[in-house]
């Protein structure tokens, strides 16, 4: 019985010096925190919490959703978003409808696009591994199949279909692993495939065809202060320069877009100004004419739609990106609902449907909320939200605008940013 006494006294003994002492704090468990591997040697860093990074790991498993494509003749969109690892291509079938998960692969999809006046296929275009080698692919809405159109080896563009929609031309190194040559393909026909133009360097790519589908607009990149707009012949493979020829004063080319009649094209270029500018140029005198001169900020992209009769464009103001539209035939910007403050990623039209209003899908990213899609109807001014993103448990509704704030640099330039 010498233990059990032994150990009631000391038991008596320990209930009495807590008595005693009742501001001594009682000893416990430390928290876990994050170990740090064996290949990464740290200095001055205290430990962090394993707490702390379960908070942080909500901000950073944000969801979002990029708009890729509209379906050519329902009210339908294809979508990017991660349900995963990566994002993958989704069909929503109506504005804050479903999101149904089509492709389910180890690597990110890059782009995927409805084939025109079918609506029963798409191509997407992904790599393996993150190696940047994409290859495109066809994939069949009914049975979930995935054709390869490219040569599964070399490093092709997403491409740009042709205006009656029954080929896609796009650029591919096959061909010496360096240069990007031009290729036309029709993805219902694989075996279709022909190179059409050789170039010379990696900077090249498809912008648009003509009307008649017998030209393609394509860019010469050769830095970010020079770059040309050039025509290829598809049946020739003849190449022919419309940009005026580069003088000392390098002229920066971007996106860039055939009129449907054929006289001009659209382009975004700096020529003259110390902004990237719309401007409009007549291919049968070259006259160029600035469309956005009252605007001093950078145009950043463009879209046309189908029908020629609005263009749609964003422009960089201050780090805020700001959605304008033209009447192509009065050249006067249209009327639109206000965006918030934010950037917006992507713009594209819904294909033109007889007795349908003119609608601009985009994607929209702002400091209270991860990218989603839009849509905006010019008839009605409706802005209409499409996907809405998780946000990983956070109530953003208590996030805060950013604030544009601006001072002044040591030579008195005013300098912006946001807060």
């Amino acid at each position: 019985m010498r233990f059990d006494r032994l150990f009631l006294t000391a038991l008596a003994l320990s209930a009495a010096m807590s008595a005693a002492m009742p501001h001594t704090a009682i000893a416990q468990t430390p928290e876990a925190q994050l170990e740090t591997r064996e290949n990464l040697v740290t200095e001055g860093i205290p430990p962090i919490s394993l707490s702390l990074v379960e908070r942080v790991n909500q901000y950073t498993n944000f969801r979002s959703a990029s708009l890729q494509s509209w379906h050519p003749t329902k009210r339908e969109i294809l979508i990017s978003t991660r349900f995963g690892d990566v994002a993958q291509i989704h069909q929503v079938a109506m504005p804050g409808g479903m999101r149904k998960q089509l492709t389910f692969y180890p690597e990110r999809i890059s782009g995927a696009s409805y084939v025109p006046e079918d609506g029963q296929h798409f191509v997407f275009s992904k790599d393996i591994g993150g190696n940047e080698f994409s290859q495109n692919f066809r994939y069949d809405l009914k049975t979930g199949a995935a054709t390869l159109l490219t040569d599964g080896k070399s490093r092709n563009s997403q491409g740009t279909w042709s205006n009656k929609g029954d080929r896609m031309a796009y650029t591919s190194t096959r061909r010496t692993g360096q240069d990007n040559d031009f290729y036309v393909v029709n993805p219902l026909d694989p075996k279709s495939d022909r190179l059409v133009a050789k170039a010379t360097g990696g900077g090249w790519g498809v912008l648009d065809w003509s009307a008649d589908d017998r030209t393609l607009l394509a860019i010469e990149y050769r830095s970010a202060n020079e770059s040309n707009l050039v025509t290829i012949d598809l049946t020739t493979g003849a190449k022919m320069q419309i940009s005026p020829p580069q003088t000392s004063v390098k002229v920066a080319y971007g996106d860039a877009v055939l009129s449907p009649d054929g006289k001009g094209l659209y382009s975004v270029n700096d020529r003259d100004s110390e902004f990237s500018r719309l401007t409009y140029i007549d291919l049968k005198t070259n006259r160029s004419t600035v469309l956005t001169a009252e605007i001093p900020w950078d145009v950043e992209n463009i879209e046309l739609s189908k029908d020629g009769k609005y263009l749609a464009f964003v422009t960089n103001e201050a780090g805020v990106n700001r959605l304008r539209v033209i009447d192509t035939a009065t050249r006067k910007i249209v009327k639109l609902p206000t965006l918030p403050s934010g950037l917006i990623l992507g713009i594209s039209w819904r294909p033109s449907v007889v007795g349908q209003n003119p609608e601009l899908g985009l994607t929209f990213l702002s400091a209270t909320q991860a990218a989603d899609v839009y849509s905006v109807d010019l008839k009605t001014q409706t802005l209409t939200r499409w996907t809405e993103s998780e946000t990983g448990g956070i109530a953003t509704d208590r996030f805060s605008n950013a604030e544009l704030v601006k001072w002044k640099s040591f030579d008195t330039l005013e300098i912006s940013g946001f807060l």
